[in-house]
């Protein structure tokens, strides 16, 4: 299970993203510009092994946020949600080594 302390402080995630990973699954937090002109918290998951930008985009899946506290608390519980839901999937995730050509 992810857990709150996992992720970096706001101060950090306001000058940069974050990634990390846990038991199959990777995960990157970063500040993006919301259709509204406010900033919001994204979150995207997608399966190991690789990372972001070698990932194909359709095998990840996005979330945006609140940009603040309640919003870093709300995307570790969506992607623990992940975790539980989609278990078989993170699970193997090691297997993909040469499923992206």
């Amino acid at each position: 299970m992810i857990q709150r302390d996992d992720i970096l402080s706001m101060e950090y995630l306001k000058k940069t993203e974050y990634t990390g990973c846990h038991k199959g699954m990777r995960y990157r937090l970063e500040g993006v510009q919301g259709e509204d002109g406010e900033k919001q918290l994204k979150c995207t998951v997608w399966p190991e092994p690789f990372n972001y930008f070698k990932t194909p985009e359709e095998r990840k899946e996005s979330k945006n946020f609140l940009f603040g506290e309640d919003g870093v608390i709300d995307a570790v519980a969506w992607m623990n949600d992940k975790l539980f839901q989609e278990k078989e999937k993170w699970d193997h995730a090691s297997e993909n080594w040469n499923s992206y050509e």
